[in-house]
């Protein structure tokens, strides 16, 4: 049945697919947006705008009035920075958004997390009875991780029908960050092979994510319960990076002597310490989160979405990056010479 929904992060990346999606299936949609952000693809799909900021919890109340479900797609990220920068919008501004439903009639609040919350190793098919370290490669995943902590407990001890999503890699069209920076990197020539790139990424399309969404608001199976999610296939770094360069019409990445991976990890540790001993702004061009991207085997099981949201993929990698690659070209044809 539809339901009233209020999704915030619309704006960005994950989230405006996540609206976008729901708004196609029949639900009433409305996007918690900061002022001054730019609401033009929402407002073209019919979806209500309320001006809010997970930063001022007065203003999360009126959001939330008449909504029976909440979609948390907002988060601050990146790999560089003080935890708790990250901290104030991924764990506090979860908690202003939990308190604000406090009490209401809710059917289901959907917390949109990340496979990076497990630890920074190799993984094998690792399903969510892993248990999650405690510290964190960096503030963004830390953050993370709290935030789960905190959005379970709140559906433990104050009964808010919280439904927790891991998705993975996300790439897709809109994706505003990590194409555009990979693109540079590219031309730069700057990307490297650790391991011959033969290892896993745990890509996931941003309309894959929607539709998870869509099945946790109604699934009976979802309630306190986390879900890995993920396209399912096995994709290799190699088969990522070169599907992109090709894509783009760029050389592939050099093919040097393959970068082992203890030897990227001291590079990565050191040149980590020497940027934050300087008090730097920006990260170094190898941080402990470029080599979980780049040298970690990522294999994530979504055996669990599977059985019990009767989740399954619909858009694989080849069509989904085709997609990407064809919305991030059109936007480079567009811009003003």
């Amino acid at each position: 049945m539809p339901h009233t929904v209020l999704v915030t992060g619309a704006t960005g990346f994950v989230g405006s697919h996540v609206a976008e999606t729901l708004a196609g299936q029949g639900h009433s949609v409305r996007a918690l947006a900061r002022a001054g952000a730019d609401t033009a693809f929402l407002e073209k799909l019919g979806i209500a705008i309320v001006r809010g900021d997970l930063a001022e919890p007065e203003s999360l109340i009126p959001a939330v009035e008449g909504v029976n479900a909440v979609v948390h797609c907002a988060a601050k990220v990146g790999d560089w920075g003080h935890v708790d920068e990250y901290r104030k919008v991924n764990v506090e501004g979860l908690r202003g958004l939990c308190d604000a439903v406090l009490g209401k009639p809710l059917h289901r609040f959907v917390h949109v997390s990340t496979l990076g919350v497990y630890e920074a190793r190799h993984h094998y098919a690792t399903d969510e009875t892993e248990p999650l370290p405690d510290k964190h490669i960096d503030g963004y995943t830390q953050s993370k991780v709290e935030a789960e902590r905190l959005a379970l407990q709140y559906h433990r001890k104050q009964a808010v029908p919280v439904t927790i999503l891991r998705p993975g890699f996300v790439y897709g069209p809109r994706d505003r960050m990590v194409l555009p920076r990979l693109a540079d990197r590219l031309k730069e020539r700057s990307v490297i092979y650790i391991a011959r790139g033969k290892y896993a990424l745990n890509t996931t399309y941003a309309g894959n994510i929607a539709d998870a969404v869509a099945l946790a608001l109604d699934s009976p199976n979802a309630v306190g319960e986390v879900f890995n999610i993920t396209d399912g296939e096995f994709v290799s770094k190699r088969r990522f990076f070169e599907t992109v360069a090709d894509g783009l019409g760029l050389k592939r990445p050099r093919a040097f002597p393959p970068v082992p991976i203890w030897l990227a990890r001291i590079m990565a540790n050191w040149r980590e310490g020497k940027f934050r001993r300087e008090h730097r702004p920006n990260p170094p061009r190898i941080t402990q989160a470029q080599l979980k991207f780049a040298g970690l085997n990522l294999d994530f099981s979504i055996a669990k979405a599977r059985a019990k949201l009767g989740y399954t993929p619909r858009v694989l990698f080849d069509e989904g990056m085709k997609q990407a690659l064809e919305w991030f070209r059109a936007q480079q044809t567009s811009k003003p010479m």
